[in-house]
């Protein structure tokens, strides 16, 4: 009886108790963002055994690094005012205003790349393709204005089905930072989903650690994921570039879904 009883804690008690605990993590975890202060993307301490690396457009990888992070414990406050349910799926909130309450998932990743190109005044290099499938190309110069009012209106008519299409598919050994994990809406889900890899680092054994941002369905402020597997928190996720189906906080994603401008 009591070897019955051990074998049921140990077989179906404990288990529970541990999906359980799983389960009141995340939703009721400690929701305190950017524990340790950090200023920017790249002030993000990377994993022990691994060094950041440029990938093939440094310029850019130096943008996603130097985006500023919001103190300890700011919260992720939706476009309309008030704080995002779910804080603690957020490892540090990106002080970055949003443009428009439809600013949301796929929004964001044309705006970082966006953001990048006027920034170093690649202006002609600013264009997206709409749900269509036309090209939606910036004309405005070194305008503040015009950039901002062309992102406003390319939010209404691009989403995550217009920017998977429009994106080339990457293996995942190949990750760099810039490119994006994005898919359309699937049989049986609503919405697709589409976030952002703003860093990555590298072993000395050749493993890849990377870090994700997103937006959000309403729209809310850009902010760094956890890793929820990480028993720390840790917002870096660990690669297995062999895996066809990857659990990037709580989204799914196959191997094909990673995609690059």
């Amino acid at each position: 009886m009591k070897t019955f009883l051990k074998w049921t804690f140990i077989c179906v008690v404990l288990p529970a108790i541990c999906v359980g605990g799983y389960a009141l993590w995340i939703v009721f975890g400690n929701k305190a963002s950017n524990p340790c202060n950090y200023a920017t993307v790249g002030s993000i301490s990377e994993p022990w055994g691994y060094e950041r690396i440029d990938g093939d457009d440094a310029a850019y990888t130096s943008f996603l690094r130097s985006l500023p992070l919001m103190g300890r414990g700011a919260k992720v406050k939706l476009y309309t005012g008030g704080i995002a349910r779910l804080q603690s799926l957020a490892y540090a909130v990106v002080d970055v205003p949003l443009l428009s309450n439809a600013e949301q998932c796929a929004d964001v990743c044309m705006r970082m790349r966006a953001e990048y190109l006027f920034q170093t005044g690649q202006y002609g290099r600013i264009r997206f393709q709409d749900v269509n499938g036309r090209t939606l190309s910036y004309g405005g110069g070194s305008s503040r204005k015009a950039f901002e009012r062309y992102l406003r209106n390319l939010y209404g008519v691009a989403s995550t089905y217009s920017l998977s299409r429009e994106m080339k598919t990457r293996r995942l050994c190949d990750m760099q930072p810039g490119d994006v994990f994005v898919y359309p809406a699937r049989p049986g889900q609503k919405y697709g989903h589409a976030v952002m890899v703003v860093d990555v680092a590298v072993s000395k054994s050749g493993k890849k650690a990377f870090l994700l941002a997103e937006g959000n369905t309403p729209a809310r402020n850009i902010h760094v994921l956890r890793n929820f597997e990480n028993p720390f928190r840790s917002p870096w996720f660990m690669l297995d570039d062999e895996a066809e189906d990857l659990l990037l906080s709580v989204f799914h994603y196959h191997s094909k879904d990673l995609k690059h401008f």
